[in-house]
């Protein structure tokens, strides 16, 4: 890939300031924002040695992201014999989920910061067939690394904000350049489809987003079992997600609704569980009784406030109630996705800041299976509307689970799209003119030719 002079400097000054990463990647490690054992990853250095074979790399910075590619990872090993699958991710939490739920057959390791001397150092040992982005993190060195050296780039989940866009129609030869060397974009709705294509991209695919078809969080169940017991029959709701400023609404909701609700338990899930001391402080200033999960302590009957401090465990926490207000959406921005808990049977409540998962939330507000509050008074009114009318309850959790089931299928479209990169015989029956419409579509570029990279694995 030509750079243009933006890729250019930026490859420069990320190369000047590289003498320094050693230094900032301590004081990260310092704030706890850094696996101390795992630091020379983020420099390129792996902490693995690479399996035999055919290897497909995909990279996923968030929990979410993350998440929402598991179940392709198990397509994709079982598609293929000897075929390892290694992930990348960013964050110390989606590094600890990755860990925890990987399959056999895929390796996890923190991406590198994105300097071209670790993007090169990367790929020497790693030795991609293909590269898997996932959603709306593009890495320059790490995308003209793969490009340099021939790697076929996907495009997964993507999405594309409208603000987004207008960024990069700052710097229009740069955007038509990063996003031309992947030889396929899959948008996660048609507002992103249209963006992308705007921007350069070719193909765009409009796939689905991928969160939609993901499993029910897990959830073990003698725990499940305790935590219940411990409840004994106290109406409960859970705050998923939450981020800073949001846990005192949170608190003052919980105020307001304790005379009606004797008894009354509020479940606080963070998005940042690091964050819990700061929380504790915030919700104990308020006057309410906290326990924390972290620490070990017990739910007892004087509680107002389990504190789920956690990690792995937010799908313990949606089934323990029957209402989750999903956060990042009252003092944050985009939210948090809201078929998660639609997905095991809880009413959603939501913040108005909704833009990450727009499609979900009117699909879900039109059925009847989410609400939207604006403040903590909205929130308590809400609130104490579905405690103390389970049935209207009931038929908003049964609205969610349906749309859940409608929104599929993003997970089979995905597939079609990568499976021409995995198997490259069936390229070969696109040549010829063997193979249905949507796979030609895939393999040519609209000049006659095959996309760089399609045939690449034999």
């Amino acid at each position: 890939m030509r750079a243009s002079f933006p890729l250019q400097l930026y490859a420069a000054a990320t190369s000047l300031l590289r003498p320094a990463a050693p230094f900032l990647l301590a004081q990260r490690a310092a704030r706890g924002k850094e696996r101390t054992d795992r630091l020379q990853e983020r420099r390129g250095k792996a902490t693995q040695s690479r399996p035999e074979g055919p290897l497909v790399w995909l990279h996923g910075a968030s929990v979410g992201e993350s998440l929402s590619i598991l179940p392709l990872i198990d397509i994709l090993l079982a598609s293929r014999t000897g075929l390892t699958v290694l992930v990348t991710t960013g964050t110390l939490t989606s590094a600890e989920l990755m860990e925890e739920r990987l399959p056999q057959g895929a390796l996890h390791q923190f991406v590198p910061l994105d300097a071209p001397a670790y993007a090169r150092r990367f790929f020497d040992h790693w030795k991609p067939d293909l590269g898997v982005f996932i959603e709306s993190e593009l890495w320059p060195n790490l995308i003209r690394e793969a490009a340099r050296r021939e790697v076929p780039l996907a495009l997964v989940n993507g999405r594309l904000s409208a603000r987004s866009q207008q960024n990069w129609q700052r710097a229009p030869e740069t955007a038509r350049r990063l996003l031309g060397a992947f030889s396929v974009v899959m948008a996660q709705d048609e507002a992103s489809e249209t963006r992308y294509a705007a921007l350069g991209a070719d193909p765009v695919l409009m796939t689905g987003n991928l969160k939609y078809d993901a499993p029910p969080l897990p959830c073990d169940e003698a725990t499940l079992g305790k935590l219940e017991s411990a409840i004994a029959g106290r109406p409960v709701w859970l705050a998923a997600s939450t981020h800073e400023g949001e846990e005192k609404m949170i608190g003052e909701a919980h105020l307001a609704m304790r005379k009606e609700f004797p008894g009354l338990l509020t479940l606080i899930a963070p998005r940042h569980p690091n964050r819990a001391e700061e929380i504790r402080h915030e919700l104990e200033t308020l006057g309410l009784n906290v326990a924390q999960r972290s620490l070990g302590e017990a739910i007892e009957p004087g509680i107002d406030v389990y504190l789920a401090d956690t990690i792995g465990e937010m799908g313990l926490y949606l089934r323990l109630a029957n209402i989750a207000f999903v956060g990042k959406s009252l003092s944050g921005k985009g939210g948090q996705n809201p078929l998660e808990p639609a997905m095991v049977g809880a009413a959603v409540l939501s913040g108005p800041n909704v833009s990450s998962f727009a499609e979900a939330y009117e699909r879900l507000s039109a059925a009847r299976g989410a609400r939207i509050v604006t403040d903590e008074a909205s929130l308590a009114k809400t609130l104490h509307h579905l405690l103390s009318q389970p049935k209207v309850c009931e038929a908003m959790a049964r609205a969610g689970t349906r749309v859940v089931s409608e929104m599929g299928g993003a997970l089979d479209r995905t597939w079609a799209a990568l499976d021409p990169y995995v198997h490259p015989l069936r390229v070969e029956a696109a040549l010829r003119g063997d193979a249905p419409q949507d796979e030609r579509e895939v393999v040519f570029n609209g000049t006659g030719q095959p996309r760089r990279g399609l045939l690449g694995w034999k």
